[in-house]
């Protein structure tokens, strides 16, 4: 999956350098409220919330140390994307 690439203003919960970025989801965590919304007393609805892997290679390409490391992220649906082969 590709973390959407989107830079929003406001509260949002996915870390700016993970935006583009495509990992593997590991599991789904289950449905959860938005934070987004949450932050700003809305209702909000419940989303899936997945945890996704990263290498660092994934993050940081040719300068990241120990490219095969791994970095989990807690990533709710409405940011996720599917990566379509070319």
């Amino acid at each position: 999956m590709r973390v959407r690439a989107d830079m929003p203003p406001g509260h949002v919960r996915t870390p700016a350098y993970l935006r583009g970025k495509i990992g593997w989801v590991e599991r789904q965590l289950g449905p959860f409220p938005n934070p987004e919304a949450l932050a700003y007393d809305r209702p909000a609805e419940k989303l899936p919330l997945y945890r996704v892997r990263f290498t660092m290679a994934d993050i940081w390409g040719d300068a990241a140390e120990n490219p095969a490391d791994t970095l989990d992220a807690e990533i709710y649906a409405h940011w996720l994307e599917p990566v379509h082969a070319p």
